[in-house]
């Protein structure tokens, strides 16, 4: 090994230490490759959505053109049955979908951090009554439980939210327990406790900060399910109610088998948007688990 190789390693190793934590995870982050570009995608995907009201070229429930003309200058991606723009109400589909993603997660991670903090910082009998609730929430056939809910309550928007953010609470729930259960036994909970330090602060102060990289992992997968589950059910009429346009109900004329042989701009634009989103979702879960694992000894 040359003299430069090595004062260039040097140089390399004393930067890695002055880095804080953000800096660590964000070139940590940037090694996965398909994590940055699922990253522009989902940015780009995302300003689309919020733009909307700008970039649609027409009213999403209006009746501009022809039914179900093929895509033209006019109408890019062609127009529906009753003759309304498919790329406007592409991008206010866009808009649905992700709004359910992220509010039923959120729901979701609110209820499932708080049950798994009490559960794991008290223990006991508190453990046992949440755990087997719990228990009892996810033996349940997920889809099955979903569905059901559905079916119950009057379909729409907040409904959907609301559903997918009640269901999805048990799996963030048993990850910050576990997560408890080890950090209430370390040192600086102990002092805390012996400090005379309340609750509140021992909870969300002291333990809840040492817990959010797996609670952020996981919950990139859980946005990533509840788009996926937001279109299956309003492709069984069961969610989102038209004419407010999601991916999932655009997908809906596709039951008819002239749709899927003969008008293929009808389905495939929703259908392959829910794929791309998903699986950028996907990617970037997947580097945030890399990029916070303190275990990470390796540095590419």
């Amino acid at each position: 090994m040359t003299n430069h190789n090595k004062k260039m390693q040097i140089q390399i190793a004393n930067e890695y230490k002055n880095e804080n934590y953000r800096q660590t995870v964000w070139r940590r982050f940037k090694h996965h490759k398909l994590a940055g570009i699922s990253l522009i995608v989902l940015v780009l995907l995302c300003s689309a959505a919020l733009l909307a009201p700008w970039i649609a070229p027409y009213p999403p429930d209006e009746i501009v053109g022809s039914f179900a003309s093929a895509p033209s200058k006019d109408f890019w991606l062609g127009t529906d049955q009753i003759g309304r723009d498919v790329f406007s109400r592409l991008l206010y589909a866009m808009r649905i979908s992700l709004l359910v993603g992220l509010m039923a997660t959120l729901i979701s991670t609110v209820i499932g951090v708080l049950l798994g903090l009490i559960a794991g910082y008290f223990g006991g009998v508190i453990d046992m009554v949440i755990m087997r609730f719990t228990d009892m929430i996810m033996s349940f056939p997920y889809i099955l439980l979903v569905l059901v809910a559905a079916s119950i309550f009057k379909p729409g928007l907040w409904t959907i939210i609301l559903i997918l953010g009640f269901v999805d609470w048990p799996g963030i729930a048993r990850l910050v327990r576990g997560n408890v259960l080890n950090l209430r036994e370390s040192n600086f909970v102990k002092s805390s406790i012996v400090a005379g330090m309340p609750l509140r602060h021992i909870l969300f102060s002291e333990i809840l900060p040492n817990t959010v990289a797996p609670i952020l992992v996981y919950a990139t997968s859980v946005v990533a399910l509840s788009i996926l589950d937001e279109a299956a059910l309003s492709f069984l009429g069961m969610g989102v109610q038209p004419p407010t346009a999601s991916l999932g109900n655009m997908l809906n004329g596709a039951q008819s088998l002239t749709v899927l042989t003969k008008q293929p701009w009808l389905w495939v634009p929703p259908g392959f948007l829910i794929i791309i989103v998903v699986i950028a979702i996907n990617f970037i879960g997947d580097a945030l688990r890399d990029a916070l694992d303190p275990t990470t000894r390796k540095e590419k």
